[in-house]
C-alpha cells in the first residue's frame, strides 16, 4: 500500500511549484483534487507549444494523478463548496498572495477554523517583509536569488534552462507536508507550512553561499566548471562535449595517466586540488588540448576503466533513450484526448508505482467529486 493512501489533498495551486508538489503527493498515494477557475483553468493549460490534442505539454507535466474540478470562488455558492472541501481534506495547498488568500477565505487562520487537523502549505515568492505581496516568477527569482550570479560565462549571466527554483520549492513543499502529516500523527493537529521561492533559491547556493558568507568575495561565473574543484567541467572532445568530474587527487593522477601526462600529477602546481584551483588557467588548456584529439567514446571508456568519473553531455534524446539512466521514472499514461504517452514520476516514489490517472481536462471530475463527497 502506498504511504499516503487515505490522505486527501485540496490543490488550489497553479503553474509549477504547487502542482508539481501535489502531483508527487498523488504518486505517494494521496487523493488530489485540483481546483481551477471555470473556463480559464491553470495558466499552464495555455503555455506552449507544444500542444497535443489541445493539451499543453507543460500542464501534462505537473498535473497527473489528480481529479479536476472547477469552482468560481467569486460566487457565494462556490465559496461554500470550497469551505466544505476544506473540512473534508487533510492537506490544503495554494500559491495565492497573502491578500488574495485572505480575500478567498484560505488564509491559515480561516482554514484552521474550519479544519484544525488540516496541514496547510502556502507557496509564496517572498518571506514577510517589503516584498511579501509581490508575485514570484522563476526567472526573476533566479536573478534575485543568486543563481544567475554564478550561472553562465564571465560577464554573461544565464538562467538554468528549466524553472529550477519552482522545482526546488516543490521539493521543499513535499518535505514540509510529509513532516507535518507525521507531526499530526503525534499531536492530532494540523500545522502551517510555508516555503518561498527566494529562500529556496538562496538555500540552493549551499557551498557557494557559505564561501561568500565567510569571505564576502563574489564568486565568478565558470560555465560548466566548479569554483572549488579542478578539473570538474565539460571539455570538447573530437566529436562533442565530455564531462570530467575529478573529485580527488588520486582521480587526477589516474586522469593524467590516461592522458599520457603523468608529469602533470607530479607538478606542485597541480598535485593537489587547492593548487589546481589556484592554477586552473594553466592546467585547463593543457587538458583540453589532449582531450580534443580523440572522440568521447574513447575517453569515456578509458577514464571509467581508470576510475575517473566521465561521461557525455547528453541531449534529451540521449537521456531518454538510455533506460539505464531514467528507465525507472518513466510511466505510460493513457489520456482521453492525447492518447498513450510517456511521462515522469516522482523519483521518491520508486517503491510504489506512479499514479496512472491522467491530468484532468478542465472541470472533468466536478460532478463526480462533489457528489461523492456530498458537498453540493
Amino acid at each position: 500500500m502506498k504511504p499516503l493512501v487515505g490522505i486527501r489533498v485540496l490543490d488550489l495551486s497553479r503553474i509549477l511549484a504547487g502542482p508539481l508538489c501535489t502531483m508527487w503527493l498523488a504518486d505517494l498515494g494521496a487523493e488530489v483534487i485540483k481546483v481551477e477557475r471555470p473556463g480559464v483553468g491553470d495558466e499552464t493549460r495555455r503555455w506552449g507549444p507544444p500542444f497535443v490534442a489541445g493539451e499543453s505539454a507543460y500542464f501534462l507535466a505537473v498535473n497527473r494523478g489528480k481529479y479536476g474540478i472547477t469552482l468560481d470562488l467569486a460566487t457565494p455558492n462556490d465559496q461554500e463548496i470550497l469551505r466544505r472541501l476544506i473540512q473534508k481534506s487533510d492537506v490544503v495547498v495554494h500559491n495565492f498572495l497573502p491578500r488574495t488568500a485572505e480575500k478567498l477565505g484560505v488564509s491559515y487562520e480561516a482554514v484552521r477554523a474550519l479544519n484544525p487537523r488540516a496541514v496547510y502549505l502556502a507557496i509564496l515568492g517572498f518571506p514577510p517583509g517589503p516584498y511579501r505581496e509581490e508575485p514570484g516568477f522563476d526567472a526573476l527569482i533566479q536573478a534575485l536569488g543568486g543563481l544567475m550570479a554564478i550561472t553562465g560565462e564571465d560577464e554573461r549571466p544565464a538562467k538554468v534552462g528549466v524553472a529550477i527554483v519552482d522545482v526546488l520549492t516543490a521539493w521543499a513543499g513535499l518535505c514540509g507536508v510529509l513532516a507535518a502529516l507525521l507531526q499530526r500523527e503525534k499531536t492530532g493537529e494540523g500545522t502551517a507550512v510555508e516555503t518561498t521561492l527566494i529562500e529556496n533559491s538562496a538555500a540552493a547556493l549551499v557551498n557557494v553561499a557559505q564561501a561568500f558568507l565567510l569571505t564576502q568575495t563574489e564568486p565568478k561565473r565558470l560555465g560548466t566548471a566548479h569554483p572549488q574543484i579542478v578539473p570538474y567541467q565539460a571539455f570538447p572532445a573530437a566529436d562533442g562535449l565530455l564531462m570530467v568530474a575529478v573529485g580527488t587527487d588520486a582521480q587526477f593522477q589516474a586522469l593524467c595517466e590516461v592522458l599520457g601526462r603523468p608529469d602533470l600529477a607530479a607538478d606542485p602546481r597541480f598535485a593537489t586540488n587547492p593548487a589546481r584551483v589556484q592554477h586552473r588557467e594553466l592546467l585547463l588548456p593543457i587538458l583540453e588540448g589532449i582531450l580534443r584529439e580523440k572522440p568521447r567514446a574513447h575517453w569515456i571508456a578509458a577514464l571509467k576503466k581508470a576510475g575517473v568519473p566521465a561521461g557525455p553531455v547528453n541531449a534529451l534524446a540521449d537521456l531518454f533513450g538510455d533506460p539505464g539512466l531514467v528507465g525507472r521514472i518513466l510511466l505510460e499514461v493513457e489520456h482521453p484526448s492525447v492518447g498513450r504517452y510517456p511521462t515522469l514520476v516522482c523519483p521518491l516514489s520508486l517503491a510504489w508505482p506512479g499514479s496512472p490517472l491522467p491530468p484532468p481536462r478542465l472541470g472533468e471530475h466536478t460532478e463526480l467529486i462533489l457528489h461523492r463527497l456530498g458537498v453540493k
